[in-house]
């Protein structure tokens, strides 16, 4: 846990910038303005339903249909989205949003991954501690709350704790005393705020997921590719208190009455029809300057390559020797690989249509603009130099920022062996005493969950190949002290000093661990060698990432200037928001698309595709033989023709992370799909949106259903739904 909030902090300067809108299938637009911005465009492209019905506060809507997943009781963001589809709390989402909970649920006798998982019963039904379903409540723009209070004398620091004062109080009274969940959301680089109030719900159970033959088919060969042939999709349930309120998990509780549910559609879909997807995209880099672009390209985007490319080796390996850890590794596995690829493909987009030169002709507009006017001067004239040095300082700390945080903090036995709080205690027994034996317990309670699972020998190899990797591509002198000796001591031979640790460290055996509670001391800790390590590389990295916000200043004013001037220089475009993991709306329409000179995409791909990429020889592409006989004989009830059954489809929505699991929504407000992925040729389309190449890739309802139905035989489930024929 450690580990990941220190990525999400270092990860999060990346998750805020946005351009204007081009065309009506661009932007991800905020619900609470769709009457006023959007509403006319969508009537025209065939949506049936009136404003009220896609967001109202007061009645029920679309809104009240879409969820928020997070692992978080007051979750900041979502990792995904899921969509009710029945009176009783039913949610479909992703696959590979559930991926985690079903190989958390998995083990060698109940390989759920392999086999899939269906509930035949609300009792049968799998309870998740770290899974949570928020419903976005309201919306409210709190901007003339917080912008007057923010003087221009302001340092960035002090800006910084001003709203934070601010916004505090303004979640505070929003909450109602606890009874809901508060945000307030930067927007525009910080030119406006938005209040979102949520309803949390805390009881989410695993209902259905198919086999990872289905739900991931294709695997890593695929991601992010088209054509696809994939059933992304698993079925979880929001169960509530009796009352309908939110509730942690009880046996008591009932399945969620929603206030809203999306019906399922067999019409099945056609190239122009109208498609709009709802969701909590993660975030996008739209108003991203050519020194921004620049710096992905340079440092940021192969740092991440370079290091989880090496992690995945080293996991892969361990994976393909031992069924156990395949089922132990393979949620990390998967979501470190999807990382990978899209930074290949981004850095891959950014090259191939010429995104620098683009973002240098906004600039070059905006520097002419800003020249005229002595005011503009005044106010403008410094945010793009702002902006240029803020991103080459950022991108002197950023590989080894990158390194440390993906690469060598990420053994188990890092992260296990932290604990300077711990030590400290230790230094005094006497005046600790209490608070010695509460830490002893609780470390106790940690070990029997945490070596239960420890695979020691493949945390060395891990541990192994990223000192390797840090020393080989980090520079001499942006090294840890910690590492400087142990090369010194080692002669470099890491897999030796390796042997060594996990020979003497307490971290790395039960037995010894548990010895050493039983009997604390800081000096057998402070010379423990995993402790001297762990210590030493948060040491470095708390150093490296304060270098690193020292940047952020220049880089947090200069986009704030940057974008309002862009607003002010171009009063007549409308402009919408970069994504930051709250609810938007994104519309356009079911279609092909040209990839290459020669190459033309279908908008749909068919069963016949399973068939065509089956290798029983590869397990991304291995077809279970129930699918392949239901295939062959044509069996696909009324989810198909008489030849084949639509399986995947394309639309031009604009979507990005977070928006997995999306509904795709047509214009009579049913359920057509579930969004899951972007496609290969407009992997850069976080910063620039590419309207002739960017696709959605979405997993067709009817897809869904076949498997619920004709696969897995889940009648239960089919009978709850609302199916439009």
């Amino acid at each position: 846990m450690r580990r990941l909030v220190l990525l999400l902090a270092v990860g999060m300067v990346f998750l805020s910038r946005g351009y204007s809108i081009s065309a009506p299938d661009e932007g991800m637009w905020l619900p609470m303005f769709v009457d006023r911005l959007n509403y006319t465009d969508m009537q025209a492209m065939g949506l049936n339903l009136t404003a009220e019905e896609i967001y109202s506060i007061n009645n029920s809507s679309l809104k009240d249909a879409i969820v928020g997943l997070s692992g978080s009781a007051t979750p900041n963001g979502f990792f995904c989205t899921g969509g009710i589809v029945s009176d009783q709390g039913l949610l479909f989402t992703n696959h590979h949003c559930g991926y985690d909970v079903i190989q958390q649920h998995s083990s060698l006798d109940h390989d759920y991954l392999t086999d899939g998982f269906w509930a035949a019963a609300f009792r049968d039904e799998l309870p998740n501690e770290n899974l949570s379903a928020s419903f976005l409540v309201r919306m409210e723009d709190v901007t003339d709350s917080i912008l007057p209070f923010l003087s221009d004398t302001l340092t960035e620091r002090d800006r910084r704790m001003t709203i934070g004062e601010i916004t505090g109080r303004l979640e505070e009274r929003a909450s109602e005393e606890g009874k809901y969940h508060v945000n307030v959301n930067s927007f525009y680089g910080g030119n406006e705020y938005y209040l979102f109030v949520y309803e949390v719900y805390q009881d989410v159970r695993l209902v259905g997921a198919p086999p990872s033959a289905i739900g991931k088919f294709g695997g890593d060969t695929d991601n992010w590719m088209w054509p696809r042939h994939t059933g992304d999709f698993s079925i979880f349930r929001v169960y509530s208190a009796p009352d309908g309120s939110p509730a942690t998990y009880s046996d008591d509780n009932v399945p969620l009455k929603p206030r809203h549910f999306l019906p399922i559609s067999l019409k099945g879909i056609e190239k122009d029809d109208f498609a709009m997807i709802w969701g909590y995209p993660g975030g996008t880099q739209r108003y991203l300057t050519s020194y921004g672009v620049k710096y992905n390209l340079e440092h940021f985007n192969p740092a991440i390559v370079d290091v989880l490319g090496k992690r995945l080796e080293t996991m892969k390996e361990e994976m393909d020797a031992d069924p156990a850890i395949r089922i132990a590794l393979a949620s990390d596995y998967a979501g470190l690989a999807n990382a990978w690829k899209l930074y290949i493909g981004q850095t891959r987009g950014i090259k191939r249509l010429k995104l620098i030169d683009r973002k240098t002709e906004i600039e070059d507009k905006f520097t002419a603009w800003v020249s005229e006017d002595p005011a503009r001067k005044e106010k403008y004239g410094n945010a793009l130099s702002d902006l240029k040095s803020g991103y080459e300082e950022v991108g002197k700390s950023i590989k080894p920022l990158m390194y440390l945080n993906l690469g060598l903090l990420g053994p188990e036995i890092v992260d296990y062996a932290s604990g300077s709080a711990f030590y400290e205690l230790l230094l005094d027994p006497k005046e600790n005493k209490e608070m010695i034996e509460s830490a002893v317990q609780s470390r106790k309670e940690l070990a029997e969950e945490h070596f239960a699972e420890y695979h020691a020998a493949g945390d060395k190899k891990m541990l192994v190949a990223m000192l390797e990797l840090y020393v080989k591509d980090v520079p001499a002198d942006l090294h840890p002290q910690v590492i400087k000796d142990i090369h010194a001591e080692y002669k470099g031979d890491f897999k030796k000093y390796a042997d060594d640790l996990f020979e003497e460290s307490i971290f790395a055996d039960k037995g010894r661990m548990m010895s050493f509670l039983d009997k604390p001391s800081a000096k057998k800790l402070g010379k423990d060698p995993a402790y001297i390590l762990s210590e030493g590389l948060y040491n470095h990295f708390y150093a490296v990432a304060g270098t690193y916000r020292q940047a952020q200043g220049s880089l947090s004013k200069g986009e704030r200037l940057f974008i309002a001037g862009l607003r002010e220089m171009n009063p007549d475009k409308v402009y919408y928001p970069d994504a930051n993991s709250t609810m938007r709306l994104t519309y356009g329409s079911v279609q092909d698309y040209i990839a290459a000179d020669a190459v033309h995409y279908d908008y749909i791909t068919t069963s016949v595709g399973i068939l065509e990429k089956e290798d029983p020889d590869n397990e991304e592409f291995i077809v279970p033989a129930r699918l392949k006989q239901l295939i062959e004989d044509k069996d696909f009830g009324p989810y198909g023709n008489a030849d084949e059954m639509v399986l995947c489809f394309l639309t031009t929505n604009d979507i990005t992370g977070g928006n997995s699991g999306s509904p795709v929504i047509n214009g009579d407000g049913e359920l057509i799909g579930l969004a899951f992925d972007g496609n290969w040729e407009a992997m850069s389309g976080d910063i620039v949106f590419e309207p002739e190449l960017q696709r959605t890739i979405c997993v067709d309802s009817r897809y869904v259903l076949f498997v619920i139905d004709k696969y897995a035989g889940a009648q239960n489930l089919i009978e709850e739904l609302k199916i439009v024929k």
